[in-house]
């Protein structure tokens, strides 16, 4: 049988699609769920250090390590699970345990990632999330109740996901410990992995969300300097048909603008795309999770549309002034230009018509002087053409003033046809 050799990376692609399974999750159960950040220029950060900080966890626990160069692993710390991913921006760690404490949300819950584990991090905290997972009441009206003690009934979101198979809520807000909470009410029968399903959408919303408004501060930042760049810019534009400046000094004033605008657009060009990618996230994430009203309560979606679809056309909005702004710029700098190079053929329309004048002038002193080198030539003409027919004039009787008389005419005539010849030629 003929063998077809593979492509060295059709494993390693196909393997992809199964690198990162959701968890399954028995009911009562426990999910902590943390991020950790970069401050600064994450997406180039040292992935070692990233691996390192994962080592030292698992051996905390004498847990298996994952593989060389892995950006993602699945294991067992003590008696729970933990999932780890690395991201182009941040790492994620995620802890499932069985059963729930008697106090709802416990901050003890967290203390499977150490303080000190934590001191130790290559980041810093971007999220931290508790989950607490239970059983669906027989009724509802009774989980309701319990959702008023736990969370600010002004924020809270609460829908049945996933055609009814459970009830999720949250507020998002951040408790006194430092945590975010969540709320999932699991419908009899529904299996361990769409209960894992459910949690892990909960904390990819949480994460992208919260990725993907990090733009929100920078863009206040970039608003204020292009608040400041518009008035100059606008300005320049309305002189564009004016005098009062030299076009020379408005391009290079153009020019200094336009260069700052570039400047700012290769800084937040990263963070624009960035930030439509997590929200796009966010959106498919609360769309897969097929929300039903649940009371009259808001829905995530709908939570989402008045708390945090402003926030990201700010985003938009900032992006697409820039944007505008650096194209603005572009076009006057190229009506600025061919203003000058305008101004430039005047000046040099100017320059050849006062040439020509100068030629014209060249060209009729040459020509009296030509007519005065006829003169001069002919003088000495005459004068060395007599000591030739002096000798035959007196020898005929003829006086020297009447030889030279008749002799003047002749040598002129000649000397002005020889110097009108040799003009011709010259033309």
């Amino acid at each position: 049988m003929t063998t077809f050799a593979d492509h060295p990376q059709r494993y390693t692609i196909v393997n992809e699609l199964h690198a990162r399974p959701f968890p399954a999750i028995e009911v009562p159960g426990t999910a902590v769920y943390l991020a950790i950040k970069e401050p600064d220029d994450a997406a180039n950060r040292d992935r070692t250090r990233d691996r390192r900080h994962l080592l030292d966890l698992l051996d905390r626990n004498g847990g298996a390590h994952p593989q060389p160069e892995a950006t993602h692993f699945f294991g067992e710390i003590g008696r729970n699970q933990l999932k780890w991913e690395s991201h182009t921006e941040f790492v994620t760690y995620s802890v499932f345990g069985k059963g729930v404490a008697s106090r709802p949300f416990d901050p003890a819950e967290a203390a499977v990632f150490p303080e000190d584990w934590l001191a130790q991090a290559p980041g810093k905290r971007l999220c931290s999330v508790l989950i607490r997972i239970e059983h669906m009441p027989e009724d509802e009206s009774e989980a309701l109740a319990r959702l008023e003690d736990w969370f600010v009934g002004e924020s809270l979101a609460v829908s049945k996901v996933v055609d009814g198979a459970a009830l999720v809520a949250g507020d998002f807000r951040i408790d006194a410990a430092g945590h975010m909470r969540f709320a999932v009410f699991v419908r009899p029968g529904t299996s361990q992995r769409r209960v894992g399903r459910i949690v892990q959408r909960l904390c990819e919303v949480e994460t992208y969300r919260a990725m993907s408004m990090l733009a929100l501060p920078r863009v206040r930042h970039l608003n204020a300097r292009l608040n400041t760049l518009d008035p100059r810019l606008s300005g320049l534009v309305s002189a564009l048909d004016g005098t009062e400046r030299s076009a020379e000094l408005m391009l290079h004033d153009l020019l200094a603008i336009s260069a700052e605008l570039e400047s700012l657009s290769v800084k937040y060009t990263f963070r624009f795309g960035a930030t439509a990618a997590y929200e796009a996230i966010v959106n498919q994430r609360i769309e897969v999770m097929r929300e039903i009203r649940l009371g009259g309560r808001q829905t995530f979606a709908e939570f989402m549309m008045r708390r945090y679809d402003p926030a990201m056309r700010t985003v938009k909005s900032s992006e697409s002034r820039l944007r505008s702004m650096a194209e603005r710029a572009a076009r006057a700098a190229e009506l600025l230009s061919t203003r000058v190079d305008v101004d430039r053929s005047a000046q040099n329309q100017k320059l050849l018509e006062s040439m020509d004048r100068r030629a014209d002038v060249q060209l009729r002193l040459q020509r009296t002087v030509e007519g005065l080198s006829t003169v001069a030539i002919s003088y000495y003409a005459i004068n060395l053409a007599s000591y030739v027919i002096y000798p035959a004039t007196e020898a005929a009787g003829v006086s020297k003033g009447m030889g030279l008389a008749v002799l003047t005419p002749v040598v002129l005539l000649g000397v002005w046809l020889m110097v009108r010849r040799i003009r011709h030629h010259l033309d």
